[in-house]
């Protein structure tokens, strides 16, 4: 056995495969920054409300989806839209929701009965709702857990938050920022449009971040 893979692991570190699968989401700007999400990993999409997380969510199911790749998406509060999804391309008849009735508690136990029980391409496990008394109160044993249950399979869990909750657990961490709303119309009658959205990798770091455009359907 290599002597540095054996001190890794007594010292409780895990060794990361030199490279990964991953899936890209079909947004051009997104793709050249990260290649994709990777699969037999953790990745975090943090961000405020209106920050685009859920268009970069949306983006990852229907990349899955069009792959005919069984996903599921774990809904904390009660936040998924369908119509919104199947409008972004998501095929719902590939998609498990999970609905958890504002318990964060049956969301994680969920997602932790999907992970182990394996055969999903994507599964999204949405947390951004849930107030942070809460959040920093789970257990960092869930996303060791979660990481372990994963790796070597083609699964890809990804964590929609407000702030990083997996941290080192995670592969991948892309910050979503909102940065300019574009109306349209005669003024009174404005509609919303677009919204020009950004995204950071701060895990890879990434110097530069890639530019995303959101219309309204």
């Amino acid at each position: 056995m290599n002597p540095n893979a054996a001190l890794s692991t007594a010292l409780g570190f895990r060794p990361q495969p030199a490279s990964r699968e991953k899936l890209p989401t079909g947004l051009a700007p997104l793709d050249a920054l990260i290649d994709g999400f990777p699969r037999g990993a953790i990745s975090e999409i943090i961000g405020p409300e209106s920050s685009g997380r859920t268009t970069l969510i949306h983006s990852l199911l229907a990349a899955a989806t069009a792959k005919f790749e069984i996903c599921a998406y774990v809904d904390t509060d009660d936040s998924f839209d369908p119509v919104s999804a199947s409008a972004a391309g998501v095929a719902l008849s590939q998609l498990l929701w999970i609905r958890c009735g504002h318990n964060a508690g049956h969301a994680l136990k969920a997602a932790d009965s999907l992970l182990h029980a394996g055969g999903f391409g994507v599964v999204v496990l949405d947390l951004c709702q849930i107030p942070p008394k809460i959040s920093n109160r789970i257990p960092i044993s869930y996303w060791y857990r979660f990481r372990l249950a994963i790796e070597n399979t083609p699964t890809i869990l990804a964590l929609a938050e407000k702030d990083p909750l997996a941290k080192s657990c995670a592969s991948l961490m892309l910050e979503m920022q909102r940065k300019k709303i574009i109306w349209k119309g005669a003024p009174g009658f404005e509609l919303l449009r677009e919204v020009e959205l950004e995204t950071i990798s701060r895990k890879p770091t990434r110097p530069l971040p890639a530019s995303l455009l959101a219309r309204a359907i």
